[in-house]
């Protein structure tokens, strides 16, 4: 069996998240597929460096937060840590479901 490696002691989760959904973000470096991506080969490039998107929250390992980003220009929702991601709107840009409201 393979060792998990953490990365940090640090809790994060003792902490509110840094994002809240919705908030829109921007990929801070290219991400690429660990293996982890279904339908994508390893090494395939999931994300680049600049890529905007909107957030969904989980965890990792009791740890950590793990971003789910909705990249706008591939549909792709890539996993990501606080580290790779930096604020890319205000709280208008977020999602509500006032903007959903209009469909018919």
């Amino acid at each position: 069996m393979t060792n998990i490696s953490r990365d940090s002691d640090v809790v994060e989760l003792y902490g509110p998240p840094a994002f809240d959904y919705g908030d829109k973000v921007r990929a801070r470096r290219a991400v690429r597929n660990d293996g982890t991506f279904p339908g994508k080969d390893i090494g395939e490039l999931l994300c680049k460096k600049g890529e905007e998107g909107y957030v969904g929250i989980g965890t990792f390992l009791q740890q950590f937060y793990i971003y789910g980003v909705e990249f706008i220009s591939t549909g792709y929702r890539v996993g990501m840590k606080r580290k790779e991601l930096e604020p890319a709107g205000t709280a208008a840009d977020r999602f509500s479901e006032e903007a959903f409201d209009d469909r018919t």
